[in-house]
């Protein structure tokens, strides 16, 4: 397995608590989670394969900002040394109590899709429609561009987007939560939509259990490629 899917994956996979060590005096400290399991996917490849991600966020009166990665490595349709791998970052500027300006960047490398790469950056503007202590919903739309190239020829799809995300979250019980995030990046080229949905059920304080289904859709292929992948998941989880 190459160094660098092993060393994100250890990075999903230990604790990180040198990052939510805090003081009176410090300002608010960044949060998140990591995982790492057994993907099954079914689509353009039928395999299992491992993935992680890491995802981690910060928020305060005036700015909120996120970033994150995530890799599926694996044996694809007879294909060795197969993988995905993405990374993000978002940062806001808070308007008011719901409304606020972002910008966003985005990078991903695919073996498996028409694109072998794609880059997107997006301005625009976010609104929080329910923020409680166990529901969350927030909605982001605004122009941006992306630079992609086909897998395995040297041509490029470079183009105008429109982006749009809802993140919606719910807290069951204590112990028991579910969260679905939507990204649409549509242009008159290709329009990329994905849904990732996961329930997370604690055993300790900072493990969990979570099970996910992310559902892909391009809707410009290459020819024998299909539009929609999906991907499922059993994973371990650590907050901090």
């Amino acid at each position: 397995m190459p160094k660098h899917l092993l060393t994100l994956g250890l990075l999903a996979a230990l604790p990180l608590s040198a990052l939510a060590e805090t003081s009176a005096d410090a300002a608010p400290v960044w949060s998140g989670t990591g995982e790492l399991g057994l993907a099954v996917s079914k689509g353009n490849t039928d395999s299992e394969t491992l993935v992680g991600k890491l995802a981690m966020g910060y928020e305060d009166a005036t700015w909120r900002h996120a970033l994150g990665a995530s890799f599926l490595y694996g044996r694809s349709d007879d294909v060795e040394n197969a993988y995905r791998y993405e990374f993000f970052a978002d940062s806001g500027y808070n308007i008011n109590d719901h409304s606020y300006l972002f910008g966003s960047i985005r990078n991903e490398r695919d073996h498996f899709a028409s694109n072998e790469y794609q880059w997107t950056a997006a301005l625009g503007y976010g609104y929080e429609a329910i923020e409680s202590e166990t529901t969350r919903l927030s909605f982001e739309i605004g122009p941006g561009y992306r630079w992609a190239k086909l897998q395995g020829v040297r041509i490029h799809n470079n183009e105008a987007i429109v982006r749009g995300t809802m993140d919606f979250s719910h807290q069951f019980t204590a112990t028991t939560s579910l969260h679905d995030a939507l990204l649409v990046e549509a242009g008159g080229d290709n329009t990329f939509i994905r849904n990732d949905i996961g329930l997370k059920v604690k055993m300790t304080e900072a493990l969990a259990l979570k099970a996910g289904l992310e559902t892909r859709h391009n809707t410009d292929v290459l020819p024998g490629t299909k539009k929609t992948d999906t991907l499922t998941t059993i994973n371990v989880a650590y907050d901090f």
